[in-house]
């Protein structure tokens, strides 16, 4: 008896492509090789299209519950299928937040069955919770040093202190928000710049310093935004993530508050020196943060509009785009968009592989287009990447089921918690 399903054509496989053929049965890669036995149905991808392992964005905020109007599970994975995530892990930062058992139990009973890719959720480090309690119910546990969306800060040493016993002993990662809120300004802000000035690169410096006492703790710093920080944050053993927008955009983006978002943007030769690093393949992963607003609150005045960029649909065909172009290696997409996630947060996915979950993204890198708002799946309704040149997936499967099919979702709500 053969695989229910097989993908034929050139997949990237132990850091190279191949031509081979892939068997699924039950969700689950379970042949690999020249030739897999007939028995369900072939899919031939043909020669020009490449097969990838599904992305995993570590870095979401898909706004459910609460905040809805901004976006919802539902659009939120739509995106996430559309750019060629196959799982994302959620930010705690809804309402009510997700830091007890209560409230993430609740976000769970809420999320079933509404998803179109499997996700996982982080659960968040307050002031006067034993982390224990939730351990068993996240994928990971978030911290925020600095003040941003929602009020769940935590910059106090004494109560990071008492959750790191917890955290080591569950074995679970601790995702941070890396600004030393003693070290944010609140200046009236008009632009970029001056968000910029209001949050500078010195309070992500000094919150990566401050977590020196847990080398060998499970720690990401999350959109990691100077190259000093970096070096930091590696020499203490943390992971990193860095988001396409600390990469692509710097301060001098004026007055748009499409720019907005925390930390913020630096400046051009700090986004340098970052990029720099990005390309050397220094950095663990690469996250979105995607953080949608609706157009009405980012139309306000730049001091008074939320901070956030929607970005989860565009991350990976832009750095497919890159490949396209010789920019970076194809390596670097599948290890920082798929296997150093998995890796990191400990899922059964992120590499071709037999035993691993059939999650594929597969993409004809000759196809490159532009980037349209118009085109997008998210509530936000506005990308800072229009009219960029991006390569969307031609077909993207979860667990061995299409849910994107000739760049046209047709997914079903079949996405899982990764947790249970």
């Amino acid at each position: 008896m053969g695989p229910e399903l097989v993908i034929a054509g050139r997949a990237f496989i132990g850091g190279e492509l191949k031509e081979t053929e892939i068997g699924i049965t039950d969700g689950k890669i379970v042949f690999i090789g020249p030739k897999a036995d007939r028995g369900g149905d072939r899919i031939d991808i043909g020669t020009s299209r490449i097969v990838l392992p599904g992305g995993i964005d570590p870095h979401v905020h898909f706004r459910d519950p609460g905040m809805t109007q901004k976006e919802d599970f539902g659009t939120g994975s739509t995106s996430a299928i559309c750019g060629g995530i196959t799982c994302v892990l959620d930010m705690p930062n809804t309402k009510p937040p997700a830091m007890d058992i209560e409230s993430i139990r609740d976000k769970k009973a809420r999320l079933r069955k509404r998803s179109y890719c499997d996700y996982g959720l982080f659960g968040a480090i307050t002031k006067n919770r034993s982390p224990a309690k939730i351990a068993p119910l996240v994928a990971g546990f978030k911290l925020f040093m600095g003040s941003t969306t929602g009020d769940i800060l935590t910059n106090d040493d004494s109560a990071i202190a008492r959750a790191s016993q917890d955290i080591i002993s569950s074995g679970k990662v601790l995702s941070v928000h890396a600004e030393d809120n003693n070290f944010l300004l609140h200046e009236p802000e008009y632009d970029c710049t001056d968000h910029l000035r209001n949050r500078p690169s010195a309070a992500e410096m000094n919150a990566i310093r401050r977590l020196s006492p847990y080398v060998g703790m499970k720690i990401n710093i999350c959109h990691i935004t100077t190259a000093e920080s970096l070096a930091l944050a590696s020499s203490l053993g943390f992971t990193t993530e860095v988001t396409m927008h600390h990469l692509m955009f710097d301060a001098g983006r004026g007055q748009s508050t499409q720019f907005k978002v925390n930390p913020p943007l630096r400046d051009i030769k700090t986004r340098e020196s970052l990029y720099k690093s990005f390309e050397e393949g220094s950095i663990t992963m690469i996250g979105s943060d995607h953080a949608p607003h609706t157009a009405d609150e980012k139309s306000q005045e730049f001091d008074y509009a939320p901070s956030g960029i929607p970005g989860i649909e565009t991350t990976m065909p832009i750095m497919m785009h890159m490949v396209r172009m010789g920019t970076i290696p194809l390596q670097r997409v599948a290890e920082m968009c798929s296997a150093a996630p998995a890796r990191v947060f400990g899922m059964n996915k992120g590499a071709i592989e037999v035993g691993k979950d059939a999650d594929l993204s597969i993409f004809d890198l000759r196809n490159s287009e532009q980037i349209s708002v118009t085109k997008m799946h998210s509530k936000a309704g506005y990308t800072p990447y229009d009219g960029w040149s991006a390569v969307f997936p031609d077909m993207v499967l979860l667990r061995g089921e299409v849910q994107l099919q000739d760049g046209e979702f047709c997914g079903e709500a079949m996405g899982e918690d990764i947790i249970g």
